[in-house]
């Protein structure tokens, strides 16, 4: 069916582009689209889903909005605080466009119907700060062959990448346990207010091109943003032909809840603060076990200031098995604010690393708590 007359007016912007033009606005008005998570990533990105016109929107999320949540989540107002974020979110996005359909789904994604509601939409757009759902979303999208885009965001720093069936490596190959990818919460590490706006217009973005079949995906690429910074990353990273979700041989044909308790040989990985990797390394002075500090920043970081005994092996680097010395003691990474040597972890696990741990808060944290002199680029 053509676009109406109003349709015409309201998405004129967009059918000035030779990329989208009317047919890709049919296809935009036409396309399904599932918000996971109504929060500091599902706000920006459900936003901006509705106002480009996808025809219908999902919204899962079975929280209430909290006073805490107003300093990032951009879809509620003081008004809407105790009142359930499906139903806020739903009303604030048909005021903006009442040309779309909304559908709220107010309750939590669990085995049994992830399936059933994943199911129902062509693109997933994942905003949730629950690591199990994460997981919970990934497998199901790959288990029914539904393009992803995935972002978390971690204090100042955050990151994206975008699965597509048959195309590319989905978020386990990434990290393929949840301790591995695990990171403090807002809550108990603070996150910066408008953080998540960047990462969740990012993810509108890789929806509506993946709709239009339109540009380069974030497909085997995962992207980081440190807003202290103001600088983008990108990391490459491959589909694991022993990946338990889309690999040669998946061990994951059906969705799954998180196990209730890890097996006795999950790796070990911590986060240490500060003042703990003081105590740590103080322990090796007096004998105890050795300790490798891997410093994962860019080398022009790592040359501006760096902890003594430190080696530099950039991120993008890890992949490389030639570094890692299993059995040889505890392993810290680090780098400057905490996400990418959280990432790191992951990567140790998969070179068989027993003892991985890294830096909360990175070296602006020593730098705060431990060293003021120590220069962090």
């Amino acid at each position: 069916m053509a676009l109406s007359d109003t349709e015409i007016e309201r998405y004129s912007r967009h059918l000035l582009l030779p990329e989208v033009g009317p047919a890709g606005q049919e296809k935009l008005r036409a396309a399904r689209v599932l918000v996971v998570g109504a929060g500091g990533l599902g706000s920006p990105a459900a936003l901006y889903l509705a106002a480009s016109g996808i025809g219908t929107l999902g919204v899962v999320d079975c929280d209430r909005v909290d006073l805490s949540n107003l300093q990032r989540q951009i879809l509620y107002g003081t008004d809407d605080v105790d009142r359930p974020k499906a139903t806020v979110a739903a009303r604030r996005l048909r005021e903006l466009n009442s040309e779309i359909a909304v559908v709220t789904h107010a309750l939590e994604l669990r085995a049994q119907n992830v399936a059933s509601i994943v199911g129902q939409y062509d693109v997933v757009v994942d905003g949730t700060d629950r690591l199990a759902t994460r997981y919970l979303v990934n497998d199901a999208c790959v288990i029914l062959g539904k393009p992803l885009s995935s972002a978390a965001i971690h204090r100042f720093e955050g990151q994206a990448m975008t699965y597509v069936p048959g195309r590319g490596p989905c978020y386990r190959c990434l990290f393929p346990d949840a301790s591995a990818a695990a990171v403090a919460s807002c809550a108990q590490a603070g996150v910066l207010g408008v953080l998540p706006g960047v990462l969740g217009a990012i993810q509108a973005t890789e929806a509506v091109k993946l709709v239009l079949g339109a540009g380069e995906l974030l497909v085997g690429r995962l992207l980081t943003y440190d807003a202290l910074e103001m600088r983008f990353h990108e990391f490459p990273f491959q589909r694991r032909p022993d990946c338990a979700a889309c690999g040669d041989a998946p061990s994951i044909t059906a969705p799954a809840d998180a196990a209730a308790a890890c097996e006795d040989d999950t790796p070990v990985l911590r986060r240490l603060s500060p003042r703990e990797l003081v105590t740590l390394l103080r322990d090796v002075e007096r004998g105890g076990p050795p300790v490798r500090l891997i410093d994962v920043r860019e080398p022009a970081e790592f040359s501006a200031g760096h902890l003594a005994g430190a080696e530099s092996i950039p991120l993008a680097e890890l992949e490389r098995a030639d570094w890692a010395s299993p059995g040889q003691g505890a392993t810290v990474f680090m780098c400057r604010s905490g996400a990418r040597s959280a990432r790191a972890c992951a990567i140790a696990t998969r070179h068989g690393l027993r003892e991985a741990a890294h830096l909360e808060g990175g070296l602006i944290a020593w730098a705060a708590a431990i060293d003021p002199t120590l220069r962090v680029a």
